[in-house]
């Protein structure tokens, strides 16, 4: 018979993949002596086959969860049920990646009507035992029955506002068994009639069962494609004795790091509440205190805790996230795991490790979520317009950074004003899971309630989005879609700016500047260009985007599409011209006068490379993206080309095609106007010699021929860049080497790519192109259908994102063998946005690719992903 269910004692911390993140840490500090409230795990197995079996959990599973939980009665000597000493659980989601606040928790579970009474006389204390039982039927309904759990909260505010206080703990025993009945009549009427569950039982599998649902909640399902994690790998299902919190004030609960999430600086850094049940501190209701102030408080289970943490960081060799629970004077751990961080801790705490001896360097390198480094370069706030700025307000700065941006009081009003362009600040009471995808949207996060470890703070510190929470001073009304704050009335659309690095709040819009990255960031990628054996490379078509990529650690260009080259104004009309002249002459006329402007591009990229490679692609899009719309300029157009501006129109129109992205563009171009692929080899040949003349570097150029689908097509054209750049060669007196080469972007290509390689030196797969031909859908259109997709299960992620290993890989993987065999030294590259993804890096990285290339901004991601890529496959 399989194994569904394991005691905390019969794991450890490598059996994450069974048992969950939390789950095996339980585990582990079982066996490591801490005082763990006991309990059991439901494996992830467990909830796969959930799924598989229709949503249903199937009986051998039901009977080994009674059974482990038959043997923490025999631990805990209570019993589950009893109606005078009721053993309580807690039910709690734990998959194998973290996933904070994305999947649901159910407290105090065992609790009825009759063992409530018993409880309270059992505990002597009636008020703790009233507030735990409208704590579970809340959390029950709200998560087990979906049942909104604005409809209590509504009540309880309610409640506090008739009897005049303001914290939930000023409630007496009898208001506390006012709202019970409140909420099992709100209970009742949600769920036409039927009473709320007295059956422990059954609500113990209720609640199993929506933890296992949970996993497939919509933020569940948005945090997932965000973070790369698999939809198979389900969550597992942590059942554990409750100790608790709210018992008054030698009670309490906390959450704390062993170094600072924000920054890295080594030191507990944390909150809690006196008289709270764990749900209080990340949910952001009350604001919490620092965990020094436990010292005063509590001074030995602070003691205790100091050395419990420490304990944890040198066994897990990390900076750990802890949950920890004081009941009566008594400390229990709850959960540990390694903490969440922003890119910037990351990086102090990895170099850190490494300096106190407790980790490696091949280690340290590992540890940095590639996809981080993003938050490294997000903006601050320019000094001189930051001087100007008006202070309104400050609270905690929960996420450092700067945003700044118009305000929306709801996520789906955030993330529809972003998809329109806009620069958003959501401003919420507080945020929850449900928020996530508006967060996501959001330059910044501004809340009214809410510690350092609120669910907004953790969530924005993940996604490197600047947040402060907690400021306490602003009155809002979000249905009124209005805030106060400094004296002043904020309404829907107006601006403000936010430091997450200070908690500061500005009236207005503040300019910003991109960030500046410190010496920890260089000493990372010293380490990971060390390991990687992936080049990386940047697609950039401009002097000012070499350059930055190049101090961003890019070892050349893999991608330069000189089309956007002809949009500067004073280009464009002669590349019109170019277009619709009737004759080869006419054509090349205008396309000499472009010659100086692509070689005068190519020399400046040149020699901000200095020596290091560039691959130019040959003009790409189809012809009518370049003609004008504006009457005025075909006017002009007309005008220069002794033409009528109906003429001009008609021309236009002629280009029209019913399918452009797969029509008369890439080599294409060149088949029909070999003139076109003359201009450019020129220009590009030209400023290669006399760049390596005038500063004595060594320029090899590669020249890369798009959308090639036939080999002889691509011969054809090789020809004329040959005959070409010979040509220059002799003009020159040089003697100077290049590399033609082709984009693998149509299937056909990858199919036949032996044949390809007896003409190509080299390949650059161009994944964007070859995704939207090998799935059949555009790139521009496929955001329309897509979240449909994602919400049936049938896609995990956007194909254009991530790249698709399994069938886009599979040409991929396909091309590169083909290619090899014909040519065994050819060069192999990728240059669609998935050179930047590191999951498609390591992938590059397991087929043998020479190199990957990126938009500069994530040349760092792609160098730190390519260095895991090696040591993760040695």
């Amino acid at each position: 018979m399989a194994k569904w269910v394991y005691l905390f004692k019969e794991g450890n911390a490598d059996m994450r993949n069974l048992l969950g993140g939390k789950g095996a840490n339980l585990a582990e500090m079982t066996n490591l002596g801490l005082p763990i409230p006991q309990g059991f795990t439901v494996t992830t197995e467990a909830c796969t086959d959930y799924y598989n079996n229709g949503k249903q959990i199937a009986e051998e599973i039901q009977q080994q969860i009674f059974a482990a939980l038959g043997e923490l009665e025999k631990i805990q000597g209570k019993k589950f049920g009893d109606t005078q000493d009721p053993l309580l659980v807690s039910v709690r989601s734990g998959a194998r990646a973290s996933m904070p606040g994305m999947m649901d928790t159910i407290l105090n579970l065992g609790l009825n009507d009759v063992a409530v009474e018993g409880f309270a006389k059992k505990t002597g204390n009636p008020r703790f035992a009233y507030d735990s039982y409208r704590r579970f039927i809340q959390m029950y309904s709200d998560v087990v029955m979906e049942v909104p759990k604005s409809f209590f909260e509504k009540i309880i505010d309610e409640v506090k506002e008739e009897k005049g206080v303001k914290f939930d703990t000023e409630l007496t025993t009898e208001d506390l068994k006012v709202l019970v009945e409140k909420f099992k009549a709100v209970y009742k009427n949600a769920m036409n009639g039927e009473d709320f569950p007295q059956d422990p039982k059954e609500q113990l599998m209720g609640a199993v069962k929506a933890v296992f649902r949970s996993w497939d909640n919509p933020r569940a399902i948005v945090y997932r494609r965000m973070n790369d994690i698999p939809g198979d790998w389900g969550t597992a299902v942590n059942v554990q004795a409750m100790v608790f919190g709210n018992m008054g004030n030698t009670s309490g609960t906390g959450v704390a790091f062993t170094r600072n999430p924000s920054t890295g600086e080594k030191g507990i850094y944390g909150e809690y509440l006196i008289n709270a049940q764990g749900e209080d501190v990340v949910a952001g209701v009350r604001t919490p205190q620092p965990i020094s102030k436990l010292a005063e408080d509590l001074p030995d289970c602070y003691e205790e805790f100091m050395s419990i943490a420490h304990k944890l960081e040198d066994h897990y060799r990390d900076m750990q996230d802890m949950e920890f629970t004081i009941q009566e004077g008594k400390l229990y751990f709850l959960q540990t795991r390694n903490g969440k961080r922003t890119a910037q801790a990351a990086l102090q705490i990895a170099c850190d490790l490494v300096d106190e001896g407790k980790i490696t360097k091949e280690e340290a390198v590992c540890r940095i979520e590639a996809k981080s480094l993003d938050q490294l370069l997000h903006p601050t706030f320019d000094a001189a317009a930051l001087k100007a700025g008006e202070v309104i307000g400050s609270a905690l700065p929960a996420s450092p950074g700067a945003a700044a941006g118009k305000v929306y009081f709801s996520a789906e009003e955030a993330k529809e004003a972003h998809e329109k362009g806009e620069r958003v600040i959501l401003v919420r009471l507080e945020t929850s899971p449900e928020d996530i995808e508006g967060m996501h949207a959001s330059e910044g996060i501004l809340t009214v309630r809410g510690g350092m470890t609120s669910h907004a703070a953790v969530v924005a510190r993940g996604m490197g989005t600047c947040c402060v929470s907690g400021c306490g001073e602003i009155k809002i009304d979000e249905e009124a879609k209005v805030f106060e704050l400094g004296g002043y009335t904020f309404h829907e659309g107006d601006y403000i700016s936010l430091d997450g690095s200070t908690g500061k709040i500005y009236k207005g819009d503040i300019e910003t500047r991109p960030a500046s990255i410190g010496g920890n960031f260089g000493r990372i990628m010293r380490w990971a260009d060390k390991f990687k054996t992936l080049k990386v490379r940047t697609n950039a078509d401009t002097p000012a985007d070499t350059l930055n990529a190049v101090k961003l650690g890019a070892e050349g260009i893999g991608l330069c599409r000189t089309e956007h080259m002809f949009f500067n104004e004073d280009r464009i009309p002669k590349i019109r011209k170019m277009i619709l002249s009737d004759t080869a002459e006419e054509r090349e006329a205008a396309l000499n006068e472009l010659i100086p402007f692509q070689k005068a591009d190519f020399k400046a990229m040149y020699e901000v490379l200095e020596g290091k490679p560039m691959t130019v692609r040959y003009l790409d899009p189809p012809l009518h993206e370049f003609v004008p719309t504006d009457p005025e300029d075909i006017k002009a157009l007309a005008e220069d080309m002794g033409l009528t501006p109906e003429e001009v129109q008609k021309r236009c129109d002629e280009l029209h095609e019913f399918n452009p992205m797969m029509g008369h563009r890439g080599c294409r171009l060149a088949v029909t106007y070999p003139e076109i692929a003359r201009m450019q080899t020129r220009a590009v040949m030209e400023a290669a010699i006399e760049v390596s003349r005038e500063k004595g570097y060594r320029i090899t150029p590669e020249i890369m021929i798009p959308l090639v689908g036939e080999v002889k097509e691509l011969k054809y054209v090789k020809d004329v860049v040959v005959a070409t750049a010979e040509q220059v060669k002799n003009e020159k007196g040089s003697d100077m080497q290049y590399h033609i080469g082709t984009m693998i972007e149509i299937p056909r290509a990858a199919l036949t790519a032996d044949k390809i390689a007896e003409e190509a030196e080299f390949f650059s797969f161009g994944t964007n192109d070859l995704t939207q031909m090998t799935f059949g859908f555009s790139r521009d259109d496929a955001g329309k259908f897509l979240d449909a997709y994602y919400k049936a299960k049938i896609y995990e992620s956007d194909p254009f994102a991530r790249l698709d290993q399994e069938g886009v890989g599979q040409l991929v993987e396909m091309a590169v063998k083909k290619g090899r065999n014909t040519r065994p030294g050819i060069k192999l590259g990728i240059c669609g946005e998935h050179g930047g993804d590191p999951s498609s890096v390591e992938f590059c990285h397991k087929i043998g690719l020479s190199y990957v290339s990126c938009s500069p901004f994530r040349v760092p991601i792609a160098r730190l992903a390519a260095a895991q890529a090696a040591l993760n496959n040695r």
